[in-house]
């Protein structure tokens, strides 16, 4: 907690200091001949208006200290990953990215996608002991995937995780990893937003928060501390240290940062870590529909209320749970052009369990961290006016 007010305080008072008004002279007494006219027109030259800037250089070393406590701390934790993969035809490639140590059981943390479809893994401590790893488990849905070296191979330092459904918005925070392969890199900035959502690419490498992909990561935290390609797998912590999440993707037309980068949040990581160790893999409940956020637009389109909010079933899968429950799709059509558009409305979602659904991310962060393959839910749902309620039991896949 004292970190958290010295660095506080320091920003508070640069603020202060940077809106410090310029030194101002008196003026004098009119000048009474042309000599004393030309001394004071000198004088008044001499006078410096530049602007007073005053900073508790204490303040100022330890906020410094703690910064450099934080990363002496932290950054033993964290490894660099480098993996080769079977290219057929075309040989042998490589890739690497960042991870970071789980426990005292070798068993470490990256995501899915730095060590997918790999032949070999090796993993780099921050001492420069150099191990090999295995997979013990992945889950491509969450990005999440766990390695494991010999327990006698290094050094283990286990990171300590912070409860990432306290952190707000404007927290200050620090990424660690291996940048470009620049290993034990740290930045720091702050959170920017909660509660994004990153969907990843079925049978892709790289996570794309603007894409269509097969997947969507609820409860994304968003930083503009610096990560760049080669970050993906290392942790964003806070100024405790903990780790407040992973740092999986950035959005980038160039492919490096551009101030907008996405972690996935502790408790995520939590929960599905720790079942990848076990069991190898993390079923994911589903509830087997498409939809989307009713928006304004979206609802006037399909002859629904503007001010209507909700999820708008778009699709509902053949033989999957929400089918059984009777859960009714939206009707489409497609145009020359290979457009589709709706026709006519689906049910609309309103509540999950009793709890309000305003966005399809309400509706998937409920589903992740609220639920497991086998429960029955309650879904609250709109159809042509009426309130209906449906019970579905969740089940595994699409």
């Amino acid at each position: 907690m004292k970190q958290k007010i010295l660095i506080s305080s320091l920003l508070l008072v640069l603020l202060l200091a940077a809106c410090a008004p310029a030194q101002t002279a008196a003026l004098p007494a009119a000048a009474t001949s042309p000599q004393q006219a030309a001394d004071t027109a000198a004088n008044a030259q001499q006078v410096d208006y530049s602007p007073t800037i005053a900073v508790d250089t204490d303040m100022l070393n330890a906020v410094q200290t703690t910064f450099q406590q934080i990363y002496q701390n932290v950054n033993p934790s964290v490894v660099n990953i480098q993996v080769t993969q079977d290219a057929g035809q075309f040989g042998v490639t490589g890739g690497e990215g960042s991870g970071f140590v789980w426990d005292a059981e070798g068993h470490i943390v990256t995501n899915n996608h730095v060590v997918e479809n790999a032949s070999s893994i090796t993993v780099t401590f921050a001492d420069g002991t150099v191990a090999d790893a295995k997979l013990v488990g992945a889950d491509p849905e969450s990005d999440l995937a766990v390695i494991q070296v010999d327990p006698a191979a290094a050094e283990l330092r286990p990171v300590t995780m912070a409860d990432s459904q306290a952190v707000q918005v404007g927290d200050l925070v620090i990424a660690i990893g291996n940048p470009y392969g620049l290993s034990g890199t740290m930045t720091q900035g702050i959170i920017s937003a909660l509660s994004r959502s990153l969907t990843v690419d079925e049978g892709s490498s790289i996570p794309n928060s603007s894409s269509t992909g097969s997947y969507s990561i609820p409860d994304i935290i968003q930083t503009d501390a610096a990560i760049n390609p080669g970050n993906s797998g290392g942790v964003l912590v806070d100024v405790d240290g903990h780790v407040v999440g992973v740092t999986a993707a950035i959005q980038s037309t160039s492919g490096s940062n551009s101030g907008i980068g996405f972690v996935i949040p502790a408790h995520i990581v939590q929960r599905v870590v720790p079942v990848l160790i076990t069991d190898g893999s993390y079923a994911h409940p589903r509830l087997g529909i498409s939809g989307t956020t009713l928006t304004p637009s979206v609802a006037s389109q399909v002859d629904l209320d503007e001010s209507q909010r909700g999820v708008l079933v778009i699709t509902v899968t053949a033989g999957g749970p929400a089918d059984k429950a009777g859960v009714q799709a939206s009707t489409q059509q497609r145009s020359r052009n290979g457009q589709t558009s709706l026709v006519t409305a689906g049910d609309v979602i309103t509540a999950i369990d009793d709890q309000p659904v305003i966005t399809f991310e309400d509706l998937s962060s409920y589903l992740f961290n609220n639920t497991q393959v086998g429960q029955k839910v309650k879904l609250t749902v709109l159809r042509g006016g009426m309130e209906k309620t449906l019970e579905v039991t969740l089940e595994a896949g699409s």
